[in-house]
């Protein structure tokens, strides 16, 4: 492909020097988007990511929309490479239709996730939280928390995160119960799990953690009658997607003493302003461990995900497949 067309827009944020240094050295030129003050690529509208986009062939993304009108009137744009695995916002029907190929960071965020999950787990569990809110009042209250060694752990999609985090549950002697619909015989030798289903999982669980893609058939997988038949000293995890969970059900099952607490670092509200009240309502609980969707976001994580992303973008542009796990979408076809 000729240089003058290998324009590379990069529009999420914490896009490091390496992996731009890298696109320039495959003869590509790298323009970081410089989005108005307060506006995310996620916020952005169709009018600003078609200014920001035009003559480009690469497009490295975040979250943000990524449609059928937009594909349409982006008819040089080649690849866009999503720096992460989620891609429910990228309409891959209308890009394969375009001709273009979309991919994945597939393996680049695995560890930082499964980290942050462990790292709910024990926090929720423990109270920290709850334990230096009243030490900042000047209270140093012993609070009796729980532990997760020997625990039963439900793990709900079994895909790259839901094994790493199994490999680190192992160290905390768990038994780890699995709800997917696909689980290999070596991943239950591997990794000592038990396959069971959903109902059997939370019903039995000390911790829940969600892994799951976002679909018509997973939407608010964890409601109100699932809270219900939840052990009362469970704790969940959702660090996949906000959907996957009926924040309003979590917030009066956490409010009622339903379940013992949460770790949250997806929300609905990231996809309808409408229920930034709950998340609001949900964060400001003692019980609840939250972030702002940074489960993949440690400098590791970045850097490696970073690089997968502009690789990806390279194969395309070069002519080449990108990593079968990475390959979403292809028009090329």
């Amino acid at each position: 492909m000729n240089t003058s067309t290998r324009k590379i827009v990069v529009t999420q944020k914490f896009f490091d020097q390496a992996a731009v240094d890298y696109l320039i050295q495959q003869d590509c030129t790298v323009e970081i988007a410089d989005l108005s003050l307060g506006v995310t690529e996620a916020k952005a509208s169709e009018r600003e990511l078609l200014e920001i986009l035009k003559g480009a062939s690469g497009w490295i993304v975040g979250h943000a929309n990524v449609s059928r009108s937009l594909l349409e009137k982006l008819p040089n744009l080649a690849v866009i490479s999503r720096r992460g695995v989620g891609y429910e916002k990228v309409d891959t029907v209308a890009a394969k239709e375009f001709g273009k190929v979309v991919t994945i960071a597939a393996g680049g965020n695995d560890a930082s996730v499964a980290d942050q999950v462990v790292g709910m787990m024990l926090s929720v569990g423990r109270r920290f939280r709850e334990a230096q809110e009243l030490m900042n009042g000047g209270h140093w209250n012993i609070l009796v928390g729980s532990e997760l060694f020997r625990k039963t752990v439900g793990i709900v999609g079994f895909g790259r995160i839901g094994r790493s985090l199994a490999k680190r549950l192992q160290g905390f002697e768990a038994e780890i119960l699995v709800c997917t619909p696909r689980l290999n015989p070596e991943d239950i030798s591997a990794f000592g799990l038990v396959a069971v289903s959903f109902e059997e999982l939370i019903a039995q669980s000390d911790y829940i953690s969600v892994h799951a893609p976002l679909n018509d058939d997973t939407h608010h997988l964890f409601d109100a009658t699932v809270f219900s038949r939840m052990k009362s000293e469970a704790v969940l995890i959702n660090t996949a997607r906000g959907g996957l969970v009926a924040d309003r059900d979590l917030l009066e099952a956490l409010q009622a003493g339903q379940i013992a607490g949460a770790g949250l670092d997806v929300f609905e509200s990231e996809i309808d302003p409408i229920f930034k009240p709950v998340t609001n309502e949900l964060i400001a609980l003692p019980n609840v461990i939250a972030a702002p969707h940074a489960g993949a976001s440690t400098g590791e994580a970045l850097a490696r995900t970073n690089m997968i992303a502009a690789s990806c973008v390279v194969d395309v542009l070069d002519g080449r497949d990108p990593p079968p796990q990475c390959l979403v979408a292809d028009g090329r076809l």
